[in-house]
């Protein structure tokens, strides 16, 4: 037999042998590679989309905006189409300033751009649905449409005025959904706004029929696009009364709905590869006696050092890599929502080679650093040794001894269990606190006031950024939250595994069965408590990195509850593995740990 098919074979083995803990390990690398992959690829995703959308509606390389009207303004806008650079041009077109309401009395402010009823080869909007302006009918952006829940056949009213909606499309001239407004009215501060087309005869009789405001804006496209800042520059002094913006100041503003979505994503990833390193650690350290035993059959049978480090450690890198493709194939299918909240856009989101390695380099550490000591250490012993491995016996402390001895049963119990592996109750408290800190930030973004989209200010739309972030931040809490509850879990039976012998010599000396499970219960509660105290601080901090200056803090009384509900739930999930533990007879463990 070939040493890859025995690897392979000895793999396999395992894998049936130990399902669930082959599960775990396939979760934790899954959400944690999934959410990395989503975090490291908005940025590009963003600007892929809004090319492919350039591309689509021949998109502008220039847009000149002023809150002027008139011949004079006309003029001096036209004026900029005789530099050299410029080789084509769209307008001079107005831009109406108008409130918009919905038959569900959803309202919104609205600006509405006069176009042509045959778009010309420079910005040419691209239907999605419908067909384009006709005379008495408007179309509305596609996010703006979205979001108003607005359909071809419905009929919305402008500034008093009744309109069917003929169509519906996307733009690359514009920012994305909600920020087609620009400049504002006159050049002022602009609002949370949607973008709809009308015929410029419309678009005119729109505007006198309220003596709404009105912007004047012309398209331009260079000889290089690369060169629209050096264009931006050189008129920078053309007129006080005239806004240059760029493509590329276009494509940055797509990136502001997504301004907190990247820090969730990869902040939240560095915190799941934590709990799944700890979780897998924990794993790993319940198998160390079965690994050491292998280790030993592998040496007798004439293995090589490296034979058996490859045996030991191809399970985990496998279901790592298996988790790692499974993480990249989720983080494909959801990155187009992620990466665009709001329909503005078209097109594909694909994933960077960059950013696959970074994923891949992320579960192959998962697996590598949870299982390398355990393997170095099965390595390392002898042969006749690992044969007659039995559970490491931990070290004796006299006073820990004597300071226990006047506690109850199940704390001394626990006590001692946590004293013994002082590493695995440091893990366990970096676990909790970990936890905590996405409670923390979930709370510190639910208490954050958001201004809806909406004419008075009111939440007539639900803001889109701050509904986008809380589901992607629900979502990572509720990934962190599952993969502490299974660490919790795996911990509480590792732990019972390696104390058994010592848990039945309690029994023999007269421990109860439920002292015997609240003993294991508290060995998980003494560092959870300090764990839970550690993360509201620490997720406070955190936050402090990323929040507004003028961000709300969550009441005290909320971050209390939580920790306290961490240590509950933290109690109640270690009850059912402890007490099934403690009802091993006693008389099977013993013989078990001396056969």
């Amino acid at each position: 037999m070939g040493s890859t098919v025995l690897i392979v074979r000895l793999a396999l083995a395992d894998v049936r042998r130990h399902k669930v803990q082959a599960a775990t390990l396939l979760l934790a690398v899954t959400v944690a590679t999934a959410t990395m992959t989503l975090g490291l690829s908005l940025r590009g995703v963003s600007d892929a989309l809004y090319e492919q959308t350039r591309a689509a509606t021949a998109g502008p390389d220039v847009v000149a905006l002023s809150g002027e009207t008139g011949p004079t303004m006309t003029s001096a806008l036209t004026s900029l189409t005789d530099d050299p650079e410029v080789v084509a041009h769209h307008g001079p077109y107005r831009i109406v300033y108008a409130g918009l309401t919905t038959r569900d009395s959803i309202s919104s402010p609205v600006v509405v751009q006069g176009f042509a009823e045959t778009p010309g080869t420079l910005n040419r909007p691209l239907v999605t649905s419908g067909h384009w302006v006709r005379p008495g009918g408007t179309v509305l952006e596609r996010g703006f449409a979205t979001a108003l829940g607005a359909g071809v056949g419905d009929h919305v009213t402008i500034a008093g005025r009744s309109y069917p909606v003929v169509g519906i499309a996307v733009t690359a001239a514009t920012s994305i959904y909600p920020w087609a407004a620009q400049i504002g009215p006159y050049g002022g501060p602009s609002d949370y706004t949607g973008l709809a087309w009308m015929t410029r005869s419309d678009a005119r009789a729109l505007a006198a029929s309220r003596d709404l405001p009105v912007t004047t804006a012309l398209d331009l496209k260079l000889r290089d696009p690369g060169g629209a800042e050096a264009f931006l520059a050189a008129h920078r002094g053309f007129t006080l009364r005239v806004n240059l913006h760029t493509w590329r100041f276009t494509a940055e503003q797509d990136m502001v709905i997504l301004k907190d979505t990247q820090p969730i994503l990869v902040v939240g990833s560095w915190l799941l590869g934590f709990l799944a390193i700890t979780g897998v650690a924990a794993l790993a350290a319940g198998r160390a006696i079965e690994r050491t035993r292998r280790a030993g059959l592998l040496k007798a049978v004439g293995a090589t050092p490296g034979l058996i480090a490859t045996v030991l450690l191809t399970e985990y890198l496998a279901l790592a890599l298996i988790g790692d493709a499974l993480g990249l194939v989720i983080a494909r299918l959801t990155l187009p929502a992620v990466a665009s909240p709001t329909a503005s856009r078209i097109g594909t989101a694909e994933l960077t080679g960059s950013t696959v390695a970074a994923a891949t380099v992320l579960a192959m550490a998962v697996a590598v650093l949870s299982t390398l000591r355990p393997t170095l250490r099965a390595m390392r012993t002898a042969t006749v040794t690992a044969l007659t491995a039995t559970a490491h016996q931990p070290r004796h402390r006299p006073r820990l001894t004597a300071l226990s001895a006047l506690l109850p049963t199940p704390l001394l119990l626990g006590l001692r269990l946590t004293a013994r592996r002082p590493g695995r109750a440091v893990l366990q408290a970096c676990s909790t606190a970990t936890t905590v800190i996405a409670i923390v930030a979930l709370l510190t973004l639910h208490v954050q006031p958001e201004r809806g989209y909406g004419l008075d200010g009111s939440s007539v739309l639900p803001n889109l950024r701050g509904e986008h972030d809380r589901r992607l931040l629900l979502a990572v809490t509720v990934l962190l939250i599952a993969l502490a509850v299974v660490n919790t879990l795996t911990f509480t039976w590792t732990t019972a595994m390696e104390a058994r012998a010592s848990m039945a010599v309690a029994r023999t000396l007269g421990a109860t069965p439920g002292q015997i499970s609240a003993g294991l219960s508290a060995a998980q509660l003494l560092p959870t408590l300090p764990g839970a105290a550690i993360g509201v601080p620490l997720g406070a901090g955190l936050l402090s990195l990323f929040a507004a200056h003028n961000a709300v803090e969550p009441p005290s009384s909320w971050l209390l509850a939580a920790a306290l509900a961490t240590v509950l739930t933290t109690a109640a999930l270690t009850a059912l593995p402890a007490r099934l533990a403690a009802r091993v007879p006693v008389a099977q463990t013993l013989s078990a740990e001396t056969a």
